[in-house]
């Protein structure tokens, strides 16, 4: 998972500091997703998976496709 966040911050060319000001997580945190010292919360998880369009399957390395499969539901 650390390596697909840390690429996918790259790709937007953003700093873990305005990925902060984006999504709201905190620097130390993101840092120690992309390290692999913590995992993100299910909450986090969502969040980053918004931000950056894609899966939170992509997100966890369960996949290499990053599309999102976002369907109506009454959850």
């Amino acid at each position: 998972m650390k390596n697909n966040l840390r690429k996918l911050r790259k790709e937007k060319k953003l700093t873990q500091i305005a990925l902060m000001m984006h999504t709201g997580i905190e620097q130390a945190i993101l840092s120690k997703y992309e390290s692999g010292a913590r995992t993100p919360t299910t909450e986090n998880l969502i969040i980053l998976a918004d931000y950056y369009n894609v899966s939170i399957d992509y997100l966890l390395c369960r996949t290499d496709e990053r599309a999102v499969n976002r369907k109506k539901s009454d959850c």
